[in-house]
């Protein structure tokens, strides 16, 4: 898999969870993807200082994205 490639499965992998957060105010952005192992994401919105937050990231978003590109081990918030 291309560089490319891994990026657009981690673009859909965030489309696909993207409505959820957007229902709750809040919103999500690929910041990098870094040695196609690790990803960093931004959240946004009412997703920023939520406390569920953490949680979200590894049960949903790195669910999701390892759903798409099963190569990423880590997902990591940046603020």
């Amino acid at each position: 898999m291309t560089s490319e490639e891994l990026r657009q499965n981690v673009e859909k992998a965030l489309e696909e969870i993207r409505p959820f957060l957007q229902s709750d105010g809040g919103d999500i952005s690929l910041i990098s993807i870094d040695n196609e192992n690790s990803v960093k994401v931004k959240l946004e919105g009412a997703c920023v200082g939520c406390s569920v937050n953490q949680m979200t990231l590894k049960s949903g978003v790195e669910m999701t994205i390892k759903k798409y590109a099963p190569q990423i081990e880590e997902v990591i918030n940046v603020a």
